[in-house]
């Protein structure tokens, strides 16, 4: 199995770099390297890409408007200087971002991501739903059915799973956008550091989510929307 990347920064130097990156890892195959968004979407006209990987901070068009642009991205990783950009990069739910300056192992674990994301999708036939996940966890692995997991949380590199009937979280490396990607509609990101099932929740007031198991979950000003959204296709009542 094999990712072709397109690979775009405006700095020549950046870009041979992430030509060079791409070119050692053995299931990525270079599909363009550009210097511009425009460059990326004049390709993308002809071409199939599987992976972008891009730089955020760009002259006429930002690596995030370039995604944006996009009605079906593929799977997208965002370089970039500025710490601040990587809450703006989960909004478009981006397998993940490389602070510069990053070196080979920051740029293998973020392909790598990309990778399990792209074998999950074309394992599962379209419009099946899987029922359970396997979550590596102490060098084991624990089907834990999706009905089951309450609510996930961002730890770092790392997820929390919240069970019924675990007393502790079980802790895996892994993003959300992996982990999204085998979620059934009832999952909701509230929060860029969580996700619930929305089968659990007890009530939803201002601010937060209260699960059934009295757990207080923050709710994101950027991901108001997407509660409300779910609310009124679920809910009744007037305001």
């Amino acid at each position: 199995m094999k990712l072709t990347t397109i690979v775009i920064d405006d700095e020549p130097i950046a870009l041979e770099k992430l030509k060079s990156y791409v070119e050692k890892v053995p299931f990525l195959t270079l599909g363009a390297a550009c210097q511009t968004g425009f460059e990326a979407m004049a390709y993308l006209a002809e071409n199939d890409a599987d992976l972008i990987i891009t730089d955020i901070n760009m002259p006429d068009l930002s690596g995030m408007d370039f995604v944006k642009s996009m009605s079906n991205p593929p799977l997208v990783i965002f370089t970039t200087a500025y710490a601040q950009y990587a809450v703006d990069s989960y909004k478009v739910n981006a397998v993940d971002y490389l602070l510069k300056p990053y070196g080979f192992v920051d740029f293998q674990k973020a392909v790598h991501k990309a990778l399990d994301i792209y074998a999950s999708k074309s394992a599962s036939p379209a419009g099946v739903q899987p029922e359970s996940l396997f979550v590596k966890t102490d060098y084991r692995y624990v089907r834990v059915p999706l009905t089951d997991i309450r609510f996930i949380k961002g730890y770092g590199e790392y997820l929390q799973i919240y069970v019924t009937g675990n007393a502790s979280p079980l802790l895996t490396l892994s993003s959300f956008a992996a982990i999204k990607a085998k979620l059934t509609p009832a999952f909701l990101q509230v929060h860029r550091s969580y996700i619930v099932n929305m089968e659990h929740v007890q009530q939803v007031e201002r601010g937060r989510v209260v699960m059934d198991n009295d757990a207080s979950i923050p709710v994101g000003d950027s991901f108001k929307a997407t509660l409300q959204e779910f609310l009124r296709e679920h809910g009744i009542g007037k305001k």
